[in-house]
């Protein structure tokens, strides 16, 4: 590809799909589920707005029952989650649009009140995430310590990732990305801070490694490469996520990635939704370790993202929340057209009704 072709808005070949331009939506919680954690009609219309974007990332998905975490949030291990995505990605590509679906469990970061029996949330060691979460008529409330996975149990949450990502791809979607980011139980159990466990799944980088590369390999092998793509957060500390060594832990991380080779590696540059510069990371050097497709998120404004792609910083470039509020945003970039502002009165998470979820206005045609 010619320098001259490197441009934001220039066509880009994913795997075996053709995306119109190197934007991305990212995955963005909303928590406007249905009832069953089914997604209903106006989500059909919230992602159909925004299918004029190279490739939107559906929100976090759960891959069980137990994998939830939060009010609201869709879920992909029902007969009627998967029909309901259906409608989505229906919709989505009779607009023209290309999408994939996040895939999490959200391990930790949960409470009693989600979890089937009000049991304990799972995690790789007993060790309470100091966050909170929401629940109907109590409001936030920190989320429950975990018990921690017995040994025998990890292989089937590996399967529970096996059997959503098949339910994506019956349910329409393009691909999937997994989430290994944001202190959910993949990036839970990378970390030394909330991974204490001194079997095989602990200690090391490489036995810590072990459950993310478990979880990818399965997925791999079940829909294919070309994909499966993975979001990593290497320093993001955002749900009590820390760790001792980034650099040498994620270098491992992309090491075992090559050798699976996903459709791309999804990488947040920073403290998600804060400063980029939080903490020292030598990403240039990760970027070195893998041959395929790389997107960044973070804080990317359109000079930004254009001088990503341009000097080769970046395959793909995602955004989050000049997503939400500008429904046409590669038009807007292109034009040099004004942006919308998030509604002042609408929250981010959650709501009933329209306001601030598919009411922010596109261009005049």
């Amino acid at each position: 590809m010619s320098h001259t072709e490197r441009t934001l808005y220039s066509p880009f070949q994913l795997g075996p799909i053709t995306l119109a331009n190197r934007m991305v939506m990212a995955p963005l919680t909303r928590n406007r589920a249905e009832p069953g954690n089914v997604p209903g009609p106006m989500t059909i219309e919230y992602y159909a707005q925004r299918a004029s974007v190279g490739l939107i990332i559906a929100e976090a998905t759960q891959v069980s029952a137990q994998a939830q975490g939060y009010i609201a949030t869709p879920g992909l291990h029902t007969p009627e989650q998967i029909a309901g995505w259906k409608k989505v990605t229906d919709e989505v590509h009779a607009r023209g649009g290309k999408i994939f679906v996040q895939l999490w469990h959200t391990g930790r970061m949960s409470h009693t009140a989600f979890q089937p029996g009000e049991k304990a949330p799972v995690a790789p060691s007993a060790v309470r995430a100091n966050a909170k979460t929401y629940i109907p008529g109590a409001g936030y409330v920190d989320t429950s310590e975990p018990r921690a996975l017995e040994l025998s149990e990890i292989a089937g949450i590996v399967d529970d990732f096996r059997t959503a990502a098949r339910h994506a791809i019956e349910a329409g979607f393009d691909g999937v990305e997994i989430h290994g980011a944001h202190g959910y139980l993949i990036d839970a159990f990378l970390r030394d801070g909330s991974n204490k466990r001194t079997d095989a799944y602990g200690g090391s980088i490489e036995n810590r490694a072990r459950f993310l590369v478990e979880v990818m390999t399965a997925v791999v092998g079940e829909i294919g490469a070309d994909r499966t793509g993975i979001r990593l957060s290497p320093v993001s500390p955002v749900n009590d996520s820390s760790e001792s060594q980034p650099q040498p832990l994620f270098e491992h991380v992309v090491r075992e990635l090559e050798k699976l080779h996903p459709v791309y590696i999804h990488v947040v540059e920073g403290f998600t939704g804060g400063p980029r510069d939080n903490a020292p990371f030598d990403y240039a050097a990760l970027r070195k370790l893998y041959s395929g497709v790389w997107m960044v998120n973070n804080g990317y404004d359109k000079a930004m993202a254009e001088a990503a792609v341009a000097g080769g910083h970046a395959d793909l470039v995602s955004f989050g929340r000049l997503m939400i509020t500008n429904p046409d945003l590669p038009r807007r970039f292109k034009e040099n057209a004004p942006l919308n502002e998030l509604f002042k009165d609408a929250p981010l998470y959650g709501g009933v009704g329209p306001h601030g979820y598919i009411d922010y206005p596109a261009l005049p045609a």
